[in-house]
């Protein structure tokens, strides 16, 4: 009688496991992120902006002086538009999370340095020639726009 028992309750407990399981699969994805739903989608306006830069370099540019330039402007546009992340971000802050949010970009700013000075030493016209201004271009753009994104979503929660 006991193993007949036992066994009913193994049973019982792979059940309401795998039931378990299959909630949890279901729901774990609603749990990642929590935005705001009342704040602006920062992110969505960011993209839209970014993507007339994003065009020229795609559509436009055909010489290696066309693809300088409009990576050039792209770049001071995702500066730009990284420095209004922070500090919207940072007005939303409390000072312990403000000055950590400070310092986390400092040492972001130590890492894209090091990052451009790594891209322009390999990326080199002697290397790869006149596509060298793409990949430049392409890495350095990647790198700061990662950043605005992230202090996007971030600010989202607010």
């Amino acid at each position: 009688m006991n193993a007949g028992k036992s066994q009913k309750v193994y049973m019982g407990n792979a059940v309401y496991r795998i039931v378990m399981i299959v909630l949890l699969c279901c729901f774990s994805s609603y749990t990642m992120a929590i935005d705001n739903p009342d704040a602006p989608d920062y992110v969505d306006s960011f993209k839209r902006r970014a993507f007339v830069f994003e065009q020229e370099i795609q559509n436009t540019a055909q010489t290696t002086q066309e693809f300088r330039e409009a990576y050039v402007a792209y770049e001071a546009f995702l500066d730009r538009e990284l420095n209004i992340a922070y500090r919207a971000l940072k007005g939303h802050l409390n000072r312990a999370a403000c000055e950590a949010l400070r310092d986390s970009q400092r040492k972001w700013l130590v890492y894209r340095d090091t990052a451009f000075e790594f891209i322009a030493t390999n990326w080199s016209f002697e290397n790869f020639g006149s596509a060298a201004v793409i990949s430049r271009g392409d890495y350095r753009t990647s790198i700061i726009r990662g950043r605005v994104l992230l202090l996007l979503h971030y600010l989202q929660n607010y």
